[in-house]
């Protein structure tokens, strides 16, 4: 396990980092072209959204389906609606121009001259970024588009990213195809994580190597995780992949009170006894292995003082109402199954 010294994502002062502090501190952009998917091949990064997919194999499949048919189309996805996640708002709002730049390495590197960047919420920090890297960069860069997103949960997914740009309702759609065969306008299209660009943006200039000093080697690399509920000092933390979820937690402050369980991963992921969670290692094949995954990078503590039904009844009562309602399962069961525990949580079945 490599340990993380510093921040690479987060600037060591929460302030939004403007365009000159951005190129002084990384310089300008390299044009790195294709060479960059073998370097992130050998870089191992996977996708921070949630699936944990391989970001050369995603990025080499959009490339080769452009090259027999359309040009493609780049698309940042920062819509965070987790509700107990705050890491791609932060970040956007933070360090927008190494978000920026991942989005043009990735739109040089598949060939795209279209680029979207979709947001349920845009902040000050990025409207100016936006305008300073568009006013103030050399030429040659594509144009990044804003699209607004709506804040129902279901609107982060690939497909229904694809489905708002297409004019139509953000929900997710039956695949295939997928995106990276026929998405915005039926043209092969890279949808990606804010998270997992920014990465990709310090990857282009400091090398799969650079990238590979933290994190293990099935692992490498940090992430971002908003660290809530239960801690004494709740908020946003990198940690490099091999950590513990209990040393994590400890970087938070640690427990407000004895600590009952551990939602990990978000509304999506899994609860874990705090007792055997501890010493659980937040990598790819240990989280697989009891269930779990990071998800959108949540680790929520529950209090033992706390009610472990009452709160995921909670959290089935939000799903059961944002789901897509588009299958019998999600229109019928979900609500059912919510129905019945709101009823065990007030103790009336």
């Amino acid at each position: 396990i490599r340990p993380l010294a510093s921040s690479r994502l987060l600037p060591t002062t929460p302030q939004p980092q403007d365009l000159a502090a951005h190129l002084a501190e990384f310089g300008p952009r390299p044009i790195v072209g294709t060479t960059l998917l073998d370097e992130l091949e050998r870089s191992g990064l996977a996708g921070r959204g949630g699936a944990s997919f391989p970001v050369a194999r995603k990025w080499r499949a959009v490339a080769a389906f452009a090259s027999r048919t359309a040009e493609p189309v780049v698309v940042a996805d920062g819509v965070e609606t987790e509700p107990a996640s705050v890491k791609d708002r932060t970040l956007l709002a933070l360090r927008p121009h190494l978000v920026l730049d991942g989005i043009q390495f990735a739109a040089e590197a598949v060939g795209a001259t279209r680029a979207v960047l979709y947001l349920s919420r845009a902040n000050e920090a990025l409207m100016r970024a936006l305008a300073a890297a568009q006013r103030e960069r050399p030429g040659g860069e594509v144009y990044v588009e804003i699209t607004g997103a709506p804040t129902r949960y279901v609107a982060g997914e690939e497909t229904a990213v694809v489905n708002r740009l297409n004019g139509r309702t953000a929900r997710p759609s039956v695949v295939p195809p997928r995106p990276f065969e026929a998405g915005v306008d039926r043209r092969p299209t890279l949808v990606n994580n804010v998270e997992t660009l920014a990465h990709v943006a310090l990857v282009a200039r400091r090398g799969a190597a650079w990238f590979r000093q933290v994190g293990t080697a099935s692992s490498p690399g940090t992430a971002l995780v908003t660290v809530c509920g239960g801690v004494r000092t709740p908020g946003l933390r990198e940690i490099a992949f091999g950590q513990t979820l209990g040393d994590t937690v400890e970087a938070a402050g640690g427990p407000a009170s004895e600590p009952g369980a551990v939602l990990l991963g978000g509304y999506f992921g899994t609860w874990l006894d705090a007792r055997g969670a501890w010493p659980l290692v937040l990598d790819h094949e240990s989280l697989r292995a009891v269930g779990a995954s990071l998800g959108a990078g949540v680790i929520a503590v529950l209090p033992r003082s706390a009610c472990g039904v009452a709160e995921t009844d909670r959290i089935i009562g939000f799903l059961a109402r944002e789901s897509a309602g588009q299958c019998g399962p999600c229109s019928a069961g979900l609500p059912a199954v919510s129905e019945l525990l709101h009823s065990v949580a007030l103790g009336r079945a």
